[in-house]
C-alpha cells in the first residue's frame, strides 16, 4: 500500500517537472529575437536550472533558415586625429599706404610750390614760406575732400598730380611775394647811439640801427603772456646759425641770444601762421632772407633794446 502511494507521488513529481521545463522553454523562445540581449534564436534545452547569462550562439549548430540576425550597430567613422603640427592660416597683409611726397614739418622748395598752387585755388591765403605747417596741412585736406581723395593732410603722388593738373606752374612773384613790413615805430633813445637791434612791442618791428640811422626793418612777434619776452637793454652774447632748442627741440636758425635762452631768430611757424601763434619768449622774425643778412652784420656785444 505504501509502495503504491510512493510510486504515484514520484510520477506526479516527474509530470510537474516536465511541465515546468516546457513552460520555461516557451517563455524563453518568446523573448528571443525581440530582446536586444538575446543573441541566439535556438530554443534552449529543457532544464530545471535557472540561467542568468545570455546563451552564446554556436555558428556550427545554428540553422541559417531559422536564425534571425542580431541587430547591428552602424560603424562609427572615427574623427581624424589632429596633425602634430598645427597649420597656421595664411595671413593677408594690409595694403601699403601710399608714400608721402610732402608732410607735416618739412621745409623745401617743393612745399613752397605746393603752397603757391593751393593759393591759386584760394585754399592757401598766406604767402608761401616753404614750411609744411598746420595751415598747409589743413589746405591740403580741404583740397583732397573737394576732389574725392582720401583726406589725410599729407601730399601723395595722387594728390600732387591732381593739384598740378588743376593749376599752372607758379611764377616767381607767386612763390616769393613781397611782404609789406610793419611801419617802424619811434626809436627808443637807447637806440640812437652805437649799433643796436631796436625792437618795438608796440609796432611789432625790429629795426637794425647804426648811429641813429635805420638800416633795415622787419616784422617780429613775441612770447605769450605765459612766456613773455623780457624788456630792457641787453647785448648780444652769442650767435648760432643753425641752432636747435635744447628745451623744445625746435629749429632756431640765425639765433642771436641776448637774455638767457631768449634770442632773436627766424621762425618758420611765424612765417606760416603769422600772429596766430607766439614764441616761448624769443623774438621771432618771419622774413628768412632779411634775418640771414642781419645775422651776418650783427656782432657779439651789439645792443638789443626791447621796449613799448
Amino acid at each position: 500500500m505504501s509502495t503504491g502511494r510512493g510510486r504515484s507521488r514520484r510520477r506526479q513529481r516527474a509530470t510537474v517537472a516536465v511541465a515546468g521545463a516546457a513552460l520555461a522553454a516557451a517563455v524563453l523562445a518568446a523573448c528571443g529575437p525581440g530582446d536586444d540581449t538575446a543573441g541566439d534564436s535556438k530554443a534552449p534545452a529543457a532544464t530545471t536550472q535557472a540561467t542568468t547569462a545570455a546563451p552564446t550562439t554556436d555558428p556550427a549548430t545554428t540553422d541559417p533558415a531559422t536564425t534571425t540576425p542580431a541587430p547591428t550597430t552602424p560603424a562609427t567613422t572615427a574623427a581624424p586625429s589632429p596633425s602634430a603640427t598645427p597649420t597656421t592660416p595664411a595671413t593677408t597683409k594690409p595694403p601699403a599706404k601710399p608714400a608721402a611726397l610732402m608732410t607735416m614739418g618739412q621745409t623745401s622748395a617743393q612745399v613752397r610750390e605746393l603752397q603757391a598752387r593751393l593759393g591759386q585755388l584760394h585754399l592757401f591765403s598766406r604767402n608761401p614760406t616753404g614750411y609744411y605747417g598746420t595751415v598747409t596741412q589743413n589746405a591740403v585736406s580741404d583740397f583732397q575732400e573737394r576732389h574725392g581723395l582720401t583726406s589725410t593732410g599729407t601730399v601723395t603722388q595722387t594728390t600732387w598730380s591732381k593739384l598740378k593738373s588743376l593749376t599752372h606752374t607758379p611764377t616767381h612773384k607767386e612763390l616769393y611775394p613781397p611782404i609789406p613790413a610793419n611801419a617802424p615805430g619811434k626809436l627808443d633813445s637807447r637806440c640812437l647811439t652805437g649799433r643796436a637791434l631796436c625792437i618795438s612791442k608796440t609796432t611789432r618791428t625790429l629795426s637794425w640801427v647804426i648811429d641813429g640811422k635805420v638800416q633795415a626793418t622787419m616784422d617780429v612777434r613775441f612770447g605769450s603772456q605765459y612766456t613773455p619776452t623780457r624788456e630792457g637793454l641787453f647785448h648780444v652774447n652769442s650767435k648760432s646759425r643753425d641752432h636747435v632748442s635744447t628745451i623744445y627741440h625746435t629749429a632756431m636758425p640765425y639765433a642771436m641770444f641776448f637774455s638767457g635762452g631768449q634770442a632773436v631768430h627766424y621762425s618758420s611757424d611765424f612765417a606760416a601762421r603769422g600772429y596766430a601763434g607766439a614764441s616761448h619768449g624769443c623774438v621771432n622774425v618771419r622774413d628768412k632772407a632779411a634775418i640771414e643778412r642781419l645775422f651776418d652784420q650783427v656782432k657779439v656785444g651789439d645792443k638789443v633794446v626791447v621796449y613799448w
